[in-house]
């Protein structure tokens, strides 16, 4: 059996501001401790349900060079460093069994959430239509509170996906036979993206931490995944936390039940072609976004659109535009 934990730092229980998420801020060398040592609470919890498991640990979060190697369970391999193919989930592949999503953040927009964002600040928002596969399986999101449902179709029958105002329930309907299951655009952000690029290999994610902003994007998405709150988002800088051992010990049990239910958890699949809308911050951004083959901005000031044949393209697409998102103006 095959995982990847890849292990963000602003869902980390504990962590609720800059200063503990970036190398030149004071706090940052205690944000790296508490990172490691839930990424060690979710190997060890990877092992307990399969001993004989090969683990790999994406540092995902951005230099990718934050988990602290010496500090890291010997029984894990560590991808670091960048740039890489797959980014955030480095060490990716078919054979993979399982990937696990730690220390994940709301998207932009989205919340109240700690550090919400999506990939850097000049991504505002990053919305996907596609044509869900007849054979799926989704589920509802969910209201605050209520539990998460999920609804089948029947084989054949399309399925129609549309998007919801933030707090209301995802609605999906079974399209006639025939019709066009095509989604309505949805947003997403570095947990769908990454869910989604997961998915197109095959893979599920069958559990995510973070704050409950974060558990509740990934239970709309993946209403069948384990997710793990460590903390209440009060606020972008402020949240009410559990006490890092308190969420390392639930982080290990459920990462234990959710690698022994993998096979009960379905990828999340957006199959192509997909039309894919980002909205940047920089006009310079947008301006440079346009030199690539096949993106074109749209009538919107700050929107740039593609078509990709399948999701795979669409997501080193996207990661291609969050890197022209660093370039200056000369």
């Amino acid at each position: 059996m095959k995982a990847l934990i890849s292990v963000d730092m602003e869902g980390i229980s504990g962590i609720v501001h800059s200063s503990e998420t970036n190398p030149e801020r004071n706090d940052y060398q205690r944000g790296r401790e508490l990172m490691t040592a839930e990424a060690n609470a979710v190997i060890a919890g990877v092992l307990d349900a399969e001993p004989t498991a090969d683990v790999l640990v994406a540092d995902a979060h951005g230099t990718f060079r934050n988990l602290l190697p010496e500090q890291l369970d010997r029984r894990a391999r560590l991808v670091r460093g960048k740039p890489r193919a797959l980014n955030m989930l480095a060490g990716l592949d078919e054979e993979t069994d399982a990937a696990l999503f730690v220390g994940y953040h709301v998207r932009a927009g989205e919340g109240p959430g700690v550090l919400a964002h999506t990939m850097n600040g000049e991504i505002l928002d990053v919305r996907v239509t596609g044509r869900a596969p007849d054979e799926e399986v989704r589920g509802t999101g969910r209201a605050p509170g209520e539990d998460v449902r999920g609804t089948a179709h029947t084989p054949g029958e399309g399925v129609r996906i549309t998007t919801h105002t933030p707090g209301e329930d995802v609605q999906v309907t079974a399209a006639t036979p025939g019709e066009d299951s095509r989604t309505t655009a949805r947003s997403l952000g570095e947990i769908g993206l990454n869910a989604a690029m997961a998915g197109h290999l095959g893979v599920p994610v069958v559990l995510l931490s973070g704050d409950d902003a974060a558990c509740a994007e990934a239970a709309a998405l993946i209403p069948e995944a384990v997710t793990v709150p460590v903390k209440e988002a009060l606020g972008m800088a402020a949240a009410v936390t559990l006490h890092p051992e308190e969420a390392r010990d639930r982080l290990r049990r459920a990462a234990a039940d959710a690698v022994s239910r993998r096979r009960e958890i379905p990828p999340l699949s957006l199959t192509g072609p997909l039309d894919v809308e980002v909205d940047l911050a920089s006009p310079h951004t947008i301006d440079l976004a346009t030199l690539v083959p096949g993106v074109s901005r749209t009538a919107g000031a700050r929107t740039v659109a593609f078509t990709a044949p399948d999701y795979g393209t669409a997501y080193r697409l996207i990661l291609l535009l969050a890197q022209l998102a660093t370039i200056r103006p000369a």
